[in-house]
C-alpha cells in the first residue's frame, strides 16, 4: 500500500485520534522536550504507533519547506476527507475556521487551502455540490497545506453553518455591502470565515445564515478580490487579533 506524509501537532493529533491504524510511524524533533510534544508522544505510544527521534533538518528535507512544528507522520492509504465534528472536538483553543461557498476552481481552492494553512486555520469547510474537489491540481497549488488543513465537504452548508453557531461558534461573511469593514467590526474568538465565489459572492440562503457580514475595504479602481486574496486579508486580521 503507498504511503504520504502529514505533519504538524493538529493534524497528526486529530489522525491518531480518529485512524490510528493508518499510522506508519512518528518522527519526532529530538529537541522537542514541551508539552505538547510529550502528550503527543505519550497518546502514539498507547495506539502503538512507531516513534522515531530525528533531527530538524531531517523533518525540513521531509516537509519539502512546510511548517511541521517538529513532527512528522507517515499514513498508509489515499487522502480522505475529513469529518466536522472530529475536527472540532479535537480543537483545544477556540474554533477558527474558513467555509468556502462557491468556489469551483481548483486552483482557488489550493490557494485557499495554502492561506488557511498559514494563518492557522483548523479547517476549511465547503459544500458537496458547486464546489472544487480536493483533485490533483488543487493539491498542487496548496503547495502542501492539503496534507495539514482539514478538508470537510458538507451536504447542506446553511444546516452545517447552524450547527456551528449551536457550538457558539460566530459566522462571519464577507460582503461588499455590508455595514461595517473588517477592520471596524468587532467579533468573538470563536470564529467561521465565510467567502463566497467571486463575483457572485455568498448564496441568499448562506447570507442569511451568517451572524454578521464585514466588508472588505477597497481604495482602487477594482470592485473585488480573488477568493484567496480575501481570505487572507480577512484570516490573517483574525489572527492578529486571536494573538
Amino acid at each position: 500500500m503507498s504511503s504520504r506524509l502529514i505533519y504538524g501537532f493538529h493534524a497528526i493529533t486529530a489522525k491518531l485520534r480518529q485512524d490510528p491504524e493508518s499510522l506508519k510511524e512518528i518522527l519526532v524533533d529530538a529537541d522537542r522536550q514541551d508539552a505538547r510534544a510529550r502528550e503527543l508522544l505519550k497518546h502514539a505510544e498507547l495506539q502503538g504507533v512507531k516513534l522515531i527521534f530525528a533531527d530538524s533538518k531531517r523533518l525540513d528535507d521531509l516537509a519539502g519547506g512546510g511548517r511541521h512544528q517538529g513532527v512528522v507522520a507517515r499514513i498508509e492509504g489515499a487522502r480522505k476527507l475529513a469529518h466536522l465534528d472530529d475536527v472540532l472536538d479535537t480543537l483545544e483553543e477556540p474554533a477558527f475556521l474558513l467555509v468556502l461557498d462557491g468556489v469551483t476552481d481548483p486552483r482557488n481552492l489550493g490557494a485557499c487551502l495554502r492561506v488557511a494553512d498559514a494563518a492557522g486555520v483548523h479547517a476549511v469547510i465547503a459544500p458537496k455540490d458547486k464546489a472544487a474537489g480536493l483533485n490533483d491540481v488543487a493539491v498542487k497549488t496548496a503547495c502542501g497545506a492539503a496534507e495539514t488543513v482539514p478538508y470537510v465537504m458538507v451536504t447542506n452548508l446553511a444546516r452545517t453553518l447552524r450547527e456551528l453557531k449551536e457550538r457558539e461558534i460566530w459566522v462571519v461573511g464577507t460582503a461588499g455591502e455590508a455595514d461595517k469593514d473588517l477592520y471596524a467590526a468587532e467579533w468573538p474568538q470563536a470564529t467561521a470565515w465565510v467567502m463566497g465565489a467571486e463575483g457572485e459572492g455568498m448564496r441568499r440562503l448562506t447570507r442569511e445564515t451568517c451572524d454578521q457580514l464585514v466588508s472588505i475595504p477597497m481604495h482602487g479602481s477594482v470592485e473585488s478580490l480573488n477568493v484567496s486574496v480575501a481570505a487572507g486579508v480577512c484570516l490573517f486580521e483574525a489572527r492578529r487579533r486571536r494573538s
